[in-house]
């Protein structure tokens, strides 16, 4: 992953809850700080675009990925 807010938003895309949805996902980082919904959502785009994605969830490449960022984050 290329920068910090990729890799926070693949963490909170794997944290969301079952009833968020990827738009919820990036309003909350949006209000965080993290990023403009419209930067969030070119960077939603870009990640859908790699082998991270599956349909409109994360592949299991992704999952090993944000558990490692998820780590790296606590220590």
């Amino acid at each position: 992953m290329r920068d910090i807010e990729d890799r926070v938003l693949l963490l909170a895309i794997y944290k969301k809850q079952q009833d968020e949805s990827l738009n919820d996902i990036l309003l909350m980082l949006e209000d965080a700080g993290v990023f403009s919904l419209k930067e969030g959502k070119k960077r939603l785009k870009e990640l859908k675009r790699s082998s991270l994605f599956l349909e409109n969830d994360l592949s299991l490449e992704g999952i090993d990925m944000a558990k490692q960022i998820e780590k790296e984050f606590k220590v």
